[in-house]
């Protein structure tokens, strides 16, 4: 490709909503252009990133046996109604013209199963995997970070169906290895960690994670232990508590209604406090959950406790049932009591709000002077401790997901198979999705430096930029456009800069679209017959490359060493 011909418009400023390194890079360096909130167009460069990409992930695919098709977005609303995901608020509705109720699809589990109940009949049929990559609409609230939170987007997403568990458990390793291999050749530094199900449903999940300060997840990391912050657990450190009183005592603290105000009245850590979190379940009841004061209750966590989804309790929930916001605590209060094991796990006395006004207790020891059930609900802390060793928490985006549904899609839509005694079987499924926009940012967010991007080889728009600098009709000119031909004709991926443009201008757009290997070739390099080589990670230069007939096979040589 030629710098004229190409549609690539570099920007020098960001733009002004911009706070994720690959949001201000993509579009300075003209890789995507933005057409509404969470809408995205993907340029010829970016576009070659991603294809690249894609690439990538039908290759390692199709090694494992899965099989490549392709599913609409636009389904029935039916077969997500059966299934009871049709409620979900990130799910766009519509109609057609007759009136037919129809969703557009933010994974495609409805429609591979319904395909798959109508087509394998015997055991004989299974295992089978398959694959797409294919749009997805996803009616997110709070569309951010250029193409990492947005509503619509490619995702690849296989589905494996097996005939017990022990299938499963053997398709799902298939795809860990294929995952792995993926990312690896896309040169991501990740990690694979246990995560929540979510609306997803079934039995178990990790997902992969490469850490970036702009990602919008945390992971908890601790020597042979990874695990997103949703779901990890870990020993706290011991909370430091007052001496036993052996009774509760009311201690007045008006106007301390938080935790810091109050342990900084009372001259107590804010560990020796109880945090109380009244909430409401979708059943409705009302449930009183408690964490120690410097920790932080975990939504995720909590949910699994309560076995349903819930809502924060309004501010007049709170009063009516147990008193004033700021005061509440558990001691009288006619509310079930989820503590979380931190607490429940070390024995003492903690502070909880009096439910009065302007009052707290003192010398509360759970079991003694209220009714519990214990479940861990809180979110781990650095510093905790994993066999032993502290963990740490790290940002990081996620790229990619697998999951063990077992039978959570097939027995709502019939999918079932004769195993060998002639008895109908629900088939057992598995789901895994990976976002190749995911992938594209994270490699920015994980390689880019002052000057721009720095792509690793494997997915760069180009592996190589020829930049030429000489006017139209120079000798150096020529010579410039004879090498683009001579490394075109060897099936190097190229990018000619030719533009009528000064250096300055050249190499600035080559540091900020991020070539792995730049070549430069002007009136300087026919005069030392030496073709001048930088490579863009780090901006460091190569030994030069001596024109001739051999140029091609050493820039080819050179290309080899790079990462």
């Amino acid at each position: 490709m030629k710098m004229t011909q190409l549609l690539l418009p570099t920007e020098r400023e960001a733009p002004a909503d911009a706070q994720a390194l690959s949001h201000v890079l993509g579009v300075r360096a003209g890789l995507i252009r933005q057409l509404g909130a969470g809408l995205w167009t993907w340029l010829p460069a970016g576009w070659r990133v991603h294809s690249k990409v894609t690439t990538i992930i039908r290759e390692e695919m199709d090694a494992i046996g899965a099989q490549e098709l392709l599913m609409p977005i636009i389904q029935p609303r039916e077969l997500w109604q059966k299934t009871g995901r049709d409620k979900i608020d990130e799910l766009f509705s519509l109609q057609d013209r007759k009136g037919a109720e129809l969703v557009l699809a933010m994974t495609h589990e409805e429609a591979v199963t319904f395909h798959v109940s109508q087509i394998v009949r015997s055991y004989r049929d299974l295992p089978l995997m398959l694959y797409h990559l294919q749009l997805k609409a996803r009616d997110e609230p709070r569309p951010r970070a250029g193409v990492l939170r947005t509503r619509e987007f490619i995702m690849k997403d296989s589905y494996s169906f097996d005939r017990d568990q022990d299938g499963l458990e053997h398709s799902y390793q298939l795809h860990i290895e294929a995952y792995d291999r993926i990312f690896d050749r896309s040169g991501l530094e990740w990690y694979r960690v246990e995560s929540d199900v979510g609306v997803m449903g079934g039995s178990g999940a990790h997902e992969y994670m490469a850490p970036c300060p702009a990602g919008e997840n945390e992971v908890a990391l601790a020597p042979g232990y990874a695990a997103n912050v949703e779901v990890a657990s870990a020993e706290p450190a011991p909370a430091k508590l007052p001496p036993r009183l052996g009774e509760p005592r009311e201690l007045p603290t008006p106007g301390k209604q938080t935790i810091e105000d109050v342990s900084v009245a009372l001259e107590l850590d804010p560990s020796a406090l109880l945090k109380a979190f009244p909430v409401v379940a979708a059943s409705g009841k009302m449930v009183l959950a408690m964490v120690r004061g410097d920790h932080r209750v975990n939504e995720f966590k909590l949910r699994a406790a309560l076995g349903e989804p819930f809502r924060p309790a309004t501010e007049e929930e709170i009063t009516d049932s147990l008193g004033p916001v700021g005061y509440i605590g558990p001691v009288g209060a006619e509310l079930p009591v989820l503590l979380d094991t931190a607490v429940a796990d070390q024995d003492g006395e903690w502070v909880v709000g009096a439910n009065r006004p302007g009052a707290h207790l003192a010398g509360v020891a759970p079991g003694r002077d209220f009714a519990f059930e214990s479940a861990d609900i809180r979110s781990v802390e650095a510093g905790d401790l994993v066999g032993g060793q502290p963990i740490r928490l790290e940002a990081a985006i996620e790229v990619g997901n697998i999951f063990k549904l077992g039978t959570r899609y097939s027995e709502p839509l019939g999918a079932t198979y004769l195993d060998e005694e002639g008895k109908e079987t629900p088939i057992v499924m598995g789901s895994y999705g990976i976002g190749p926009a995911r992938i594209a940012a994270a490699a920015i967010e994980q390689n880019a430096d002052e000057k721009g991007i720095s792509w690793p080889k494997s997915i760069a728009p180009w592996q190589v930029e020829l930049i030429g600098l000489g006017k139209s009709g120079t000798p150096e000119a020529d010579a410039a456009e004879a090498l683009y031909a001579e490394l075109q004709a060897a099936g190097v991926d190229v990018l000619f800069d030719e533009r009528d443009a000064g250096p300055g201008e050249k190499f600035t757009d080559a540091e900020l679209l991020g070539c792995p290997l730049r070549l430069t070739l002007g009136k300087r390099s026919l005069e030392s017959g030496a073709l001048e080589v930088q490579q863009r990670s780090g901006l460091s230069e190569l030994p030069a490359i001596a024109l001739g007939d051999q140029t091609v096979a050493a820039v080819i040589a050179a290309l080899a060493e790079l990462k």
